[in-house]
């Protein structure tokens, strides 16, 4: 009795596809052994079931039913097959699993059936064509029983199969492969001090000579180097990876040294020999792993060969595998040296013990502090004593192990220091197996001596002992015995070919999440490895290419260093090494029309809509066996055509699946030859209609040419007309096209009812084409022209597109800005039409597997369609067979299924180009640099949630040799041709170029230079009168001079416009940087801050003083801090001004100095004044500065430590630290600058200078930016930094409230309140820094903070409020200083704080700006010029020079100022600190003298986390919330900081007397605060869970008048439940029911 598969195992979980087949399995019994340990299961079946599908059951049996048993499952298959099988039939289905049953039990009898020709000389007979070998003969006879066991007794298929031993083929490379062993082998020996000759291998002395250079080739090609090679683990292959055993091995020992296994070099070497030759190999290969095995190490049970013979040679170990972890980028690290591959090491006994004893160590190591730091007379020692034991590799230290030695490169360092003068010094040391954490403990006055050996860099062994830290909880090596300097042991490969290849298909880090290796290392390897040029093709993009270029600049600039040294003429740029700059595009064949064949027809012509069903997708490969039609005329159905076509080959099961069709079913139908002449027949003077036409027409065109019947149709894609009337529909599937159209569609996928369904859908679309004017084909067609939506939704190809020259640059940039702004659709698009019209200057290539013409081969498409496709492309490109391997597990490729396949692939390629004259280039597809290296992607891939990331490609960069020997199945002329000619002749068609252009193009205003001056002029006339100071002249032309004659006049107009255009509409604007030392910034109304030196001036009558004594003593200091003074002359008040701020900080000693001004708008009018510079430019003249985002550190951090741990493995913080470095800056996404402007000049294309795209390609912004980042081009092209800030906003919000109603004042709106207005020296603003008086309340009020300065911009942190205490300023010129101060890097805390504590400095003399520098060095008479060089050392972190240390001395700079510029990292410049000041100053007058306008402006606009809940309860519960967030002070997340903050505030404001209004729903604003009868009402955004646009809805509701309910409130708001209970418990409603139901209770 029989039951089904899924009966028998109702609990195994299969794939979908996989349970599908089986459900229709059966299981005649099942089996098992006495001892349980193997199960048979014997199944029938009426379909082929594939072998590998088979074993895959088999293992998910065993894993899921008996997971913890020893049990083996087999399954015994037996085939009940239909007449549709016949034995070539058979074969040619079943041969892959056939193959994969010999590979598993018959080695031999594998290799035998894989290499035989077959043949079918009558029905039911099978001939094997076989070499005539012993081997053949001998095992023939067994392979020929085994096959006719499998198809008689499996399979049902009577069969008889005989063997015919032919003569072998001679092998073109066999003496290829016996030199270049000979070679090898010659060179070990002369290595070990032999003296090789001629004669020892047979060859006269030239071919030796020839041999021995490299230059050697059996094919005749003098002074070329060949390599011979075969495939895995053939004679060949051994022979090139071989070490000093091969000279007592020979071959075989080879083969043992590479980790071969003797069955596994036996097969290789039939593959690569012939039989005869494999066989004695294979004997051979015996013997030498036997003799190896004497002395090889034992590993749990295992004979570890290549260690043994490595140890026994004196050579290093082989590395561990990449995967297991992370060596440096570009390095190879071998395991520990004399480890020998045994259990024991450094210091362990064999058993794995300290030689102290376990968990005990030698106490003499322990170290005394107070003796020297090294206790060694050996010079390698750095610390400690010295010691001899060989290291372990870190990855083997499991678990408090006792003493070890380890080695390794220190990569990072720390320092701590602790009590008693000592210090720890902490240092990771990875041996690029693992890393480890390593702690030593110094005294303070031996850390220097320490540090000069361990460092950074530096390679180390290290001797101490095992044990788990106690502070971090990680496995870590203490108690250091010693430590002791190493060489370098790891290995780095190199390209030693005499004629070298080029990369032409390489990703970098600026590949989406995808490539992992930095493009200035790539650049930097192919260079070093002498490879002629190298190229760039990241996915979809470019922007790698700035940094390409730097990197090349470098290296052209050290080449010529080299010459110069060297005596040699510089070399010519054009031959030196080349970056192609290219990219893999998205490329969309938009060029397939939706009318093929047109010939002048109407659209109300007569139509045969039809179908086909298909045993597969090749036209070529696959057969029709159904066609349904139906013939339209006039718009209606007159006519149907259906039938079965019987294919003379079993229908595959997924086909069964998909069409319900079965071989029972098409056994008894016509073949093809009677059924395409009657469907011709039937269609004869109409014209083909199909959903995607060009699948169905090419099998009917196919099968017409096989039968020799000619055909030139025309044919329409409904698919194509679905896509241009449906364009925003998902998908264009026959079943969405007709749920859409309401066509009834019941059994998808029988030809006759998609016929009838795509006739109906047809018939609808006709009126719809001619409501678009379409009455004829040709009309249909042109509709069909390649539009965005059409191209986002088309099959995406890749291809590699390479920049030529110059124009062929733009060009590409012209296609990445389209394929980002108008097709980008997950990926940025290329239709195949745009790049037709920019196709000149640029090198098209064929790509990898997700290329056009590989997909098309892979789907057997036909061959006129393959010879469209390569005819399109420029050269042809094939890949190293392991970038493909992932096709042959795939269960979505059915014609890979071996290596043999993807070489078979490669092959036709190849011969496509030769048919074509089209070059063919072998490229590695670079996705990192190293093998190892892949572990970085494997870790990103998986983060992307990738199920096989763990399966990685080889997709590294390889040398040329390795390139050769991958490609040898080619021959070796073709190898050579593909890997070097090939691809050193692309790389020849291209010119040097630079990506980015190398001139400065900035816009041009007409006449800037003269308005510029005329403005200056005008408003200094304005200020001080007719007749200038001379002060205010020399500064003027001084400043003008260097602005006008560097052509930077344009940029000072361009700011003046956007700030009069701000200020015009109500905004202030604040300046940063140093543009604010520019008196022509100020002058033209850029800036607010008046750079000249302190002085008086008359409004009235123009009196000026610069000169007085009285003036002269505020030298340095703002004029604002001068005393009150009337003009001597009219006796009018005189204005205070100047901040004596020196122009050369701006634009630099000479004036040539490129300026930067950034300057701040109002957050709220930033879009204005972005807006307003396309105004002055004119629109497509601006673009946002563009930004690249990258993995960070923090989230690189989470992919490592995720990646180990949902695989079970536990990493170290260190080690997780090391591989995070080859995991970030790969990029994620772009952004945008906040505030810069890229100006393009009139009469140039973008493109010639970067391509743009939208911000993290969001198509449903108008906003454009810069493809490359910003800075990449900043040198080209003018960016304007247009910022958002917060102080104009307060000021301008300040503004309003003060001249409203609100507040009882003299302003209105005929006198409105002005901030510009408000003094610079009020005592009580300057009292704020000292105490709270000004504010009328005591510091106990406020929580003891002892200032009042809360809330005040630049000076409301806790930092900068001690900092206040402890500066004690006394004007607002030591606010500046201050200012400067905090922005500062190491200029306060440990310098200029200890410099005030001390005495030796105050406020007012110690270095706060870098401004500072250069006016005090030059007071104290040094040189200007040396002055400004010294100030922007210093200011940028670098220091002083000895020299100008001497200098400052001679000139009497005290001691105290020369240690503070060299503690200095940054400096901010003054004219930033006194903008910013100015501000502040402003709104903490607005804060004293208006506190209901200051408070409701800071909670509106500074205020990150206000809350309604927690802050305007009144002043008790606040004071309650307060205390139970400091109580939890130490754990507060970021957001309840910034709430903490909040608090402080609003108690300053209830202490001081003032009360926030309850919330009115009526009359709340969104996010505005309202002052309302002396008290501030919040907004409707205070409330918690309540964003801005939900308040906006609930402020717009309430004009509609009162809510019923809070259901009515709840439909009219849209705000969410929660958020209104939330509400309701803050009793904002009032009475206000729940429903708008009335109840009889209510009344």
């Amino acid at each position: 009795m029989t039951k089904g598969f899924m009966e028998v195992f109702p609990e195994l979980v299969l794939e979908q596809e996989v349970r599908a087949l089986f459900e229709k399995v059966k299981v005649e019994r099942v089996t098992t052994t006495r001892q349980k340990d193997l199960i048979r299961v014997y199944i029938s079946c009426g379909r082929l079931i594939p072998k590998a599908v088979i074993f895959r059951v088999e293992e998910e049996i065993a894993r899921q039913l008996f997971p913890n048993c020893n049990i083996t499952i087999k399954i015994q298959e037996k085939f009940q097959l239909s007449a549709q099988y016949n034995l070539k039939s058979l074969l040619e289905t079943y041969q892959e699993s056939i193959l994969l049953e010999l590979r598993e039990c018959s080695p031999v009898e594998y290799s035998l059936f894989k290499s035989a020709h077959i043949s079918f000389p009558d029905e039911g007979k099978l001939v094997l064509e076989v070499p005539d070998t012993v081997i053949a003969h001998e095992r023939c006879p067994e392979l020929v029983r085994i096959l006719e066991k499998i198809c008689c007794e499996r399979c049902g298929i009577p069969m008889e199969a005989a063997a015919h031993y032919c003569q072998p083929k001679e092998n073109p490379r066999k003496a290829e492969e016996e030199i270049a062993l000979a070679r090898k082998v010659a060179m070990i020996a002369a290595k070990a001090g032999a003296r090789p000759a001629a004669a020892d291998y047979g060859m006269s002395q030239e071919q030796f000579a020839s041999v021995m250079s490299g230059g050697y080739s059996a094919s005749g090609n003098e002074g070329q180097p060949q390599y011979a090679g075969g495939q895995d683990g053939t004679a060949c292959n051994a022979a090139q990876n071989a070490d000093s055993s091969a000279a007592q091995y020979g071959a075989a020992g080879i083969a043992g040294q590479n980790g071969a296994m003797p069955g596994d070099r036996a097969e290789g070497s039939m593959q690569a020999g012939g039989m005869d030759d494999g066989y004695e190999a294979y004997l051979a290969s015996m013997g030498a792993a036997a003799h190896a095995a004497q002395e090889a190490p034992f590993e749990g049970g295992t004979v570890v060969l290549a260690k043994a013979a490595a140890a026994e040679n004196g050579m290093r170990p082989e590395a561990p595998a990449a995967g297991q972890s992370a060596p440096a980028m570009g390095q190879t690290a071998a395991p520990a040296a004399g480890t020998n591959g045994t259990a024991s090491a450094g210091g362990r006994n064999a058993g794995g013990q300290s030689k102290y004893g376990k968990g005990k160590f030698n106490r003499e190591g322990r170290g005394d502090y107070r003796r020297g730091v090294k206790k060694s007379d050996n010079p390698d020692v750095l610390y400690g004593r010295d010691f001899d034991e060989e290291a372990i590799p870190i990855e083997e230290i499991i678990g408090e192990m006792g003493e070890v030695v380890i080695r390794g490169k220190i990569i990072a360092m720390d320092q701590r220091e602790i009590r008693n003068e000592r210090t720890i010094l902490i240092f990771d040391v990875t041996d690029f197996t693992d890393t480890m954490t390593i702690k030593i403990f110094t005294l303070n006055e031996q850390l220097a001596e320490v540090k000069e050996g361990i460092k950074p860099g530096a390679f180390v062994k290290i001797k101490g002992l095992t044990m788990v830290d106690k502070f971090d909880g990680e496995l870590t090596v203490g108690s250091i015995v010693g430590v002791k300097k190493i060489s370098d042991f790891t290995t780095s490969r190199m390209d030693h070919s005499v004629r070298k290849r080029v990369e032409l298909h390489c990703h970098t880090k600026m590949s989406d999440m995808d490539g992992v290796s930095e493009v200035k290392d790539i650049v930097k390897r192919a260079y070093q490895w002498g490879h002629p040029a190298i190229a760039i093709t990241d996915h979809g993009v470019v922007q790698s290419f700035p940094d390409a270029n730097h990197l090349l600049d470098d290296l052209w600039k050290a080449e010529k260093e080299k010459r110069k040294a060297a005596g040699d003429e510089n070399p010519d740029r054009n031959d030196f090494f080349k970056v192609i700059y290219g990219c893999e595009a998205y490329l969309v064949d938009d060029l397939k029309e939706i009318v093929t064949g047109d010939k002048g027809q109407v659209l109300r012509d007569s139509y045969v809509v039809f179908d086909i069903e298909t045993t597969g997708f090749s036209p070529v490969k696959n057969r029709i066996i159904e066609i349904g039609a139906v013939k339209v005329v006039e718009g209606k159905i007159v006519d149907r055509f259906s039938t079965f076509v019987n294919p003379r080959v079993p229908i595959p099961f997924r086909i069964e699946q998909l069409t319900s069709i079965n071989d029972e079913m098409v056994m008894d139908a016509p073949g093809i030859e009677e059924v395409l002449p009657e469907f011709l027949k039937f269609c004869e003077g109409t014209i083909f209609v199909a959903h995607n036409a060009n699948f169905d027409m090419s099998f009917i065109m196919e099968n017409a040419a096989q039968l020799n019947i000619e055909l030139h149709p025309t044919y329409v894609d409904t698919v194509g007309i679905a896509r241009v009337l449906l364009p925003h529909q998902a998908k264009h599937t026959l079943d969405a096209v007709a749920k859409t159209m309401g066509v009834s569609l019941e059994n998808h996928h029988r030809a006759v009812d998609d016929a009838e369904a795509t006739a109906e859908i047809f018939v609808k679309f006709i009126p719809l084409l001619e409501q678009r004017n379409c009455h004829t084909l040709a009309d249909v067609n042109h509709l069909g022209d390649s539009s965005p939506d059409i191209v986002k939704r088309l099959f995406s190809y890749h291809a590699i597109i390479l920049a030529k020259n110059d124009v062929g640059r733009v060009n590409l940039y012209r296609l990445v800005s389209e394929s980002h702004l108008t097709y980008f659709h997950k990926t940025p698009r290329i239709p195949k039409s745009l790049l037709m019209k920019y196709r000149e200057g640029l090198i098209l290539g064929s790509a990898c597997e997700a290329g056009e013409l590989y997909r098309a081969l892979l789907d057997e498409k036909s061959d006129a369609e393959i010879a469209r496709i390569v005819k399109f492309y420029d050269y042809l490109e094939i890949q190293p067979t392991g970038n493909n391997m992932f096709m042959i597990h795939s269960d979505k490729i059915e014609n890979v299924n071996s290596v043999e396949d993807i070489q078979n692939m490669n092959r036709k390629i190849v011969r496509l180009g030769e048919q074509f004259n089209k070059p063919v280039v072998a490229t590695c597809d670079v996705h990192f640099l190293d093998p190892a290296d892949e572990v970085y992607r494997r870790i990103i891939m998986a983060g992307k949630g990738f199920k096989d990331a763990d399966d990685q490609a080889p997709l590294y960069l390889r040398t040329t040799e390795e390139m050769l020997e991958e490609f040898q199945y080619l021959g070796s002329e073709k190898a050579e041709e593909v890997v070097i000619t090939n691809t050193n002749r692309i790389a020849d068609q291209i010119e040097t170029i630079s990506p980015v252009r190398p001139d400065k193009c900035p816009p041009v205003i007409p006449d800037s230079d003269k308005t510029l001056t005329e403005i200056c002029y005008r408003k200094a006339h304005e200020l001080y009168g007719e007749e200038l100071p001379q002060i205010v002249v020399d500064r003027l032309e001084k400043e003008l001079n260097s602005i006008i004659k560097n052509g930077f006049a344009v940029m000072y107009i361009i700011a003046q416009k956007l700030v009069w255009k701000s200020v015009e509409d109500g905004y202030l604007v604040g300046s940063r940087g140093s543009v604010g030392s520019s008196l022509v910034a100020f002058m033209a109304g850029v800036t607010e801050g008046n750079s000249l030196s302190a002085h008086y001036r008359c409004p009235k009558c123009h009196y000026y003083d610069f000169d007085s004594p009285e003036v002269k003593a505020f030298a340095g200091n703002g004029g604002c801090d001068m005393p009150d003074k009337m003009c001597p002359v009219c006796g009018e008040p005189l204005i205070k001004d100047g901040f004596d701020i020196p122009f050369e900080t701006f634009l630099g000693f000479k004036g040539d100095k490129e300026p930067d001004i950034d300057l701040n708008f109002s957050g709220d009018y930033q879009a204005k004044a972005h807006r307003y510079t396309e105004v002055i430019f004119g629109e497509g003249h601006t673009f946002k500065a563009g930004t690249i985002g990258t993995l960070a550190d923090k989230t690189a951090f989470g992919y490592v430590k995720n990646y180990y741990e949902e695989r079970g493995h536990r990493k170290r913080k260190c080690e997780i630290d090391r591989i995070l470095q080859g995991c970030t800056g790969i990029r994620r996404s772009t952004g945008q600058h906040p505030g810069g402007i890229v100006v393009l000049p009139h009469g140039h294309d973008i493109n010639e200078f970067t391509p743009v795209q939208h911000p993290a390609n969001d198509m449903t912004t108008d906003i454009i930016t810069t493809h490359f980042d910003y800075h990449s081009i900043d040198h080209n092209l003018l960016k304007l930094d247009i910022l958002g800030h917060d102080d104009p906003t307060m000021i301008r919000t300040l503004e309003e409230y003060i001249t409203s109603d609100a507040l009882e004042n003299e302003y209105n709106d005929e006198n409105p309140f002005d901030a510009t207005k408000i003094p610079l020296d009020d005592k009580k603003v300057l009292s704020l820094f000292h105490d709270t008086s000004a504010l009328g309340i005591k510091p106990e009020d406020i929580d003891g903070c002892n200032l009042g300065c809360l809330g005040i911009p630049e000076f409301g942190t806790d930092f900068v409020i001690q900092m206040v205490q402890d500066a004690n300023p006394q004007s607002l010129s030591d606010l500046i200083r201050i200012s400067g101060l905090s922005h500062g890097t190491n200029v306060w805390l440990g310098n200029a704080q200890v410099l005030i504590e001390s005495g030796k400095a105050t406020i007012s003399t110690a270095i706060c700006t870098r401004d500072d520098i250069m006016i005090y060095l030059i007071n104290q008479g040094v040189d200007s010029a040396l002055s400004f060089t010294i100030m922007e050392s210093v200011r940028k972190g670098k220091g002083l020079k000895p020299e100008w240390e001497e200098t400052m001395k001679e000139k009497d700079v005290p001691d105290w100022y020369i240690w503070s510029c060299k503690q200095i990292s940054y400096m901010f410049p003054k004219a930033h600190a006194a903008a910013y000041v100015m501000m502040a100053y402003r709104i903490a007058y607005c804060k004293i003298n208006y506190p209901l306008a200051y408070y409701g402006a800071y909670f509106g606009i500074r205020a990150n986390a206000f809350s309604y809940e927690l802050m305007c309860q009144g002043k008790d519960k606040l004071n309650y919330y307060m205390k139970d967030y400091k109580r939890r002070s130490d754990s507060l997340s970021n957001k309840e900081q910034d709430v903490l903050k909040d608090m402080k505030i609003v108690q300053e404001m209830y202490a001081r007397g003032y009360e926030f209004l309850p919330l009115d729903i009526y009359k709340a604003k969104a996010t505005k605060f309202q002052i309302i009868d002396g008290k501030l009402m919040p907004p409707l955004s205070s409330i918690e869970g309540m964003g801005e646009k939900a308040a906006e809805a609930v402020e717009e509701a309430a004009k509609d008048g009162p809510y019923l309910s809070l259901d009515d409130f709840r439909q009219r708001t849209k705000v969410s439940k929660t958020v209104i209970e939330f509400m309701s418990d803050l009793g904002l409603f009032g009475n206000l029911p729940q429903s708008n139901q009335l109840s009889l209770f209510d009344f």
